[in-house]
């Protein structure tokens, strides 16, 4: 076998040993996480509960079952195992946290509805409390884990940078980054190109890449400096695979775009969007629509079925019918679609072109405090069941409106590439209500964008708990 052949056959084992390092990681994250909880429920059951009849085993079964299921979905769904968190400790404590609460929430919630009292409740508490310290001292552990594996070399690539620039600087901040997997050796730049001061040291000049690069066990080249700046990349490329290291370009786009842009790729094709849009990804329009049902199909069953009722008869009681309101409001993609509401105003006829404004007389006593509470709103539960409307998004306006609007702010039509939703990042922000200037509206689009274009699943939650909050707090801007 050549040295050429050997050589790439270190290399290529060592890029293998990369990706298995990631899976190991989530492999080893996820089994500690489920056997601190099964190890947590067992142990309580000999300690506590002890003695078990037949029929109280089936409830403790049913629990263990439950709170396995809860936890690997919730992981799913809030990507606690991806690759971006595990590698990052900070990203996998935050998400952990957050997974816990909605995990603990989602118990308690299955406990108090199934009313089953067979089980301890010293047995819960101890469960939901353990799991929480076996969470923590796991992240730990990990911590240790990952810690250990980094120092074994075959998995740390040793990278260079061409190129000595703000792009360059910009790269060597993700190699220093804790989940990289990468060891920053130094920079390759001619001596008279050396502008920038850099706590990496500068290696030797462009013609003595290669050479410099194979005594060093460098295995990978990272090029900020295009061929078409020098073309002298285009040979070192070349001599680069011949000694079997890896030789990538990080293009300097902001040459020739002067705005922010958003980078995404097809196969290996390049592709620039005005804005990074999550909701984009199938992945994550499964996760808000699964997530929109989850939370809709239980407050449609336990309080819809009474609530409905019971604002319906003091509407009817107050002004006959009908109970609710429908509308034709602009939706996903621009798409017309009938929102519902609790009626709240006499009925008149400029309910479809004039908004409610403060102490508007068509609104009648019990409009006011549904109005005020948001209790107006609740039917938009089943606008989420059909699924024209999500929990979280824009608010949808008027088809009127939507035309006026859009001719005000520029980028409002951008705010349709989501579905609307029964509350929003603008709302909770104060951007509820009459819309009485050009500057109410550019705020509110703004901040709609801004949800657009950040979306996670955990924003959406806390959007909901701090609407909920709002609500019990009240909102000067709520009449």
């Amino acid at each position: 076998m050549t040295e050429e052949a050997k050589l790439c056959k270190n290399v290529k084992s060592k890029l293998i040993l990369n990706r298995q390092y990631e899976r190991y990681l989530r492999m080893i994250l996820v089994g500690l996480d489920l056997l601190a909880l099964n190890l947590i429920l067992v142990l309580g059951e000999i300690l506590i509960v002890q003695d078990i009849s037949d029929a109280a085993r089936y409830s403790y079964n049913k629990y263990l079952i439950l709170t396995n299921a809860a936890w690997l979905a919730g992981s799913i769904i809030g990507g606690v195992y991806t690759r971006t968190v595990i590698l990052n400790f900070t990203l996998l404590t935050k998400r952990t946290v957050q997974l816990y609460i909605v995990w603990t929430i989602v118990v308690l919630s299955y406990l108090y509805f199934s009313r089953d009292l067979i089980l301890s409740r010293f047995y819960i508490g101890y469960s939901i409390a353990n799991f929480g310290l076996g969470l923590l001292a796991n992240r730990f552990l990990y911590l240790a884990i990952n810690r250990y594996l980094r120092k074994y070399k075959k998995i740390i690539k040793r990278v260079i940078i061409l190129g000595l620039n703000d792009t360059a600087q910009k790269l060597t901040r993700y190699f220093e980054d804790d989940g990289a997997n990468m060891q920053m050796v130094g920079y390759i730049e001619n001596d008279d190109r050396v502008t920038q001061l850099t706590h990496y040291p500068v290696l030797a000049g462009l013609s003595e890449t290669v050479p410099v690069a194979k005594n060093m066990a460098i295995e990978e080249i990272y090029s900020t400096i295009s061929p078409e700046e020098d073309h002298q990349i285009y040979e070192l490329m070349q001599q680069s695979e011949k000694e079997c290291i890896r030789f990538k370009i990080v293009p300097d786009l902001t040459v020739f775009f002067k705005r922010d842009f958003h980078i995404d790729f097809l196969g290996d094709l390049p592709v620039l969007s005005l804005r990074n849009e999550p909701l984009d990804d199938v992945g994550n329009r499964f996760k808000k629509r699964f997530f929109d049902l989850v939370v809709s199909i239980p407050v449609t069953l336990f309080v819809l079925s009474w609530l409905l009722p019971l604002i319906g008869l003091l509407i009817f009681l107050e002004s006959g019918w009908p109970v609710f309101f429908r509308q034709l409001r602009t939706g996903k993609n621009l798409e017309p679609f009938n929102c519902w509401k609790l009626r709240s105003m006499k009925v008149n006829g400029e309910a479809h072109r004039l908004q409610a404004t403060r102490g508007d007389a068509r609104v009648t006593r019990i409009g006011r405090f549904i109005r005020k509470t948001s209790l107006d709103e609740f039917p938009q539960f089943f606008n989420v069941l059909l699924g024209n409307m999500s929990l979280v998004g824009p608010r949808p306006h008027m088809l009127q409106h939507t035309s006026d609007y859009s001719r005000m702010v520029e980028e409002y039509p951008v705010r349709q590439f989501v579905k609307p939703g029964i509350t929003g990042w603008a709302q909770i922000n104060g951007y509820r209500g009459e819309i009485t200037n050009a500057e109410q509206i550019r705020m509110r689009v703004n901040h709609d964008l801004w949800y657009l274009e950040h979306w996670t699943l955990w924003l959406d939650i806390q959007i909901l708990f701090l609407t909920v909050y709002k609500i019990l707090k009240g909102d000067k801007n709520a009449f």
